[in-house]
């Protein structure tokens, strides 16, 4: 079954942004985009691959046996 392309509404209510946003990261090219025409859709795996790469993992730090000098 061929790949769910998605447009830029979509993709904008899916983020819970503006359309302004994802319009953007095709102008910068910082997603991957198909062109049908004059139509712009977004591959659902261009998407998910778009959030890895921009997710933040949190930082764990853990303090043992550290009291501050009075």
């Amino acid at each position: 079954m061929p790949e769910q392309l998605m447009t830029v509404a979509q993709v904008a209510e899916f983020l819970g942004t503006t359309e302004r946003f994802p319009r953007r990261l095709i102008a910068e090219r910082r997603i991957t985009f198909v062109r049908v025409g004059r139509h712009v859709r977004i591959p659902e795996s261009a998407l998910a691959d778009f959030l890895r790469a921009n997710t933040a993992q949190p930082v764990t730090t853990r303090r043992q046996g550290y009291r501050r000098a009075a």
